[in-house]
């Protein structure tokens, strides 16, 4: 599968469903709070979908072998990078960070959007983390014009990031999106400026930076999704779904 440009009708389309991951995530990120489950969280993703009578694009994927994942939102507690499961028994603590990544089809086009959460009053390594990877997010989102390169959306989050002492996952990257939530091309979180696919209105990119206060290195744990920190260090991870256009990125998954 070849990469797919998208109509201006297209993107509206996404755009409907860029707005109901936001408000999915909005509620979830209301719910974060001490003493609530990362289980409860999901049901709350659960019932704004059914209200949006949009379908998850989370709950039974199984790409590669994996088995299929068995919610609609994924919850990633501390050193949980990305993909963490649900779990009634995990329970937010004061101080945790928790992402939390959602994505969601309606009538045929996808949307996906991720944002690392304080829980209560956090610590300042970890405010500052979340704090860098937002900024890591948004220069990636300025670099997404006509013309501009995959690799310079790669090196404006690496850049940022390195810069301020953070490593950067290479083993989980972002996507190209649309009528399914992973097309070509794969947007790395790092890269060399001026290298790379050049960028042409009608793209659509699913940019997700992973930044890690510790070193680079992750492992999958045995349910075969929950990506953690080698080292046991603190990570964050947010996204949006970015429309590159004639105008300038356009960020479909925002208010």
């Amino acid at each position: 599968m070849g990469i797919v440009l998208k109509s201006e009708r297209e993107l509206a389309k996404m755009r409907e469903a860029g707005l109901i991951v936001r408000a999915v995530l909005d509620a979830v990120e209301a719910a974060c709070v001490p003493g609530v489950s990362t289980a409860e969280l999901n049901a709350i993703a659960e019932r704004e979908l059914r209200r949006a009578k949009a379908s998850s694009a989370f709950l039974g994927y199984a790409p590669g072998g994996a088995p299929p994942y068995p919610a609609v939102l994924c919850t990633s507690v501390n050193a949980v990078v990305v993909h963490g499961i649900p779990d009634r028994r995990q329970v937010l603590r004061e101080g945790d960070v928790v992402g939390i990544d959602f994505a969601c089809y309606k009538d045929g086009y996808c949307a996906d959007a991720a944002r690392t959460v304080a829980v209560g009053i956090v610590s300042a390594p970890a405010r500052a983390l979340i704090s860098a990877t937002q900024e890591c997010l948004e220069r990636a989102i300025r670099a997404c014009v006509p013309g501009a390169r995959l690799g310079d959306v790669g090196a404006a989050i690496q850049g940022h990031a390195e810069e301020l002492g953070y490593s950067i996952v290479r083993e989980f990257v972002g996507h190209g999106i649309g009528r399914a939530m992973h097309e070509p091309p794969s947007v790395p979180n790092h890269g060399r400026e001026g290298s790379g696919l050049r960028l042409r209105p009608g793209m659509v990119l699913a940019i997700e930076p992973m930044l890690n206060v510790g070193g680079a290195d992750v492992r999958v744990l045995h349910d075969g999704w929950t990506v953690v920190t080698a080292d046991a260090s603190l990570s964050a991870h947010v996204e949006h779904t970015v429309a590159v256009t004639d105008d300038g990125p356009r960020v479909l998954t925002a208010a």
